[in-house]
């Protein structure tokens, strides 16, 4: 049985599922950033999915990036399931722009985590749920 990892319940808030996975906005204000976790138990790596859920987890992230670049002006889209600290496969999808933060760092350890005010979060989370294909 699926159950998402504590570690990414407690850094995010959830937005939507997708057909395939749970999406999941980083709650972290410094940066656009999205995390796509297939709704599948054990998962580690991406070919622990069969080659149509590759397929379908590759489709919810293409989905997402369209949505960073077009909808929101990300600049370069960083796109990773690395797993090194929570196993559980998750893939990060996030929008950078050159003023961002930690430009053109990666956005793990160079800055402190912004927390999205609750009202903020919202608003987004509500913005990005009409966007995304819902299941």
């Amino acid at each position: 049985m699926f159950a998402l990892h504590s570690q990414l319940k407690s850094d995010t808030h959830f937005i939507c599922d997708l057909p395939l996975s749970s999406a999941l906005l980083m709650n972290d204000a410094n940066y656009l950033w999205l995390i796509l976790v297939p709704r599948k138990p054990d998962l580690i790596e991406l070919t622990d999915l069969s080659f149509t859920e590759q397929t379908q987890v590759l489709q919810e992230i293409n989905s997402v990036a369209k949505i960073l670049k077009k909808e929101f002006n990300a600049e370069k889209l960083n796109i990773a399931a690395l797993g090194n600290v929570v196993s559980q496969l998750h893939i990060h999808v996030i929008g950078r722009k050159k003023n961002d933060a930690t430009f053109p760092k990666p956005v793990w350890g160079n800055a402190p985590a912004k927390p999205y005010a609750t009202k903020e979060a919202e608003a987004l989370i509500q913005k990005l749920k009409s966007l995304l294909p819902n299941e």
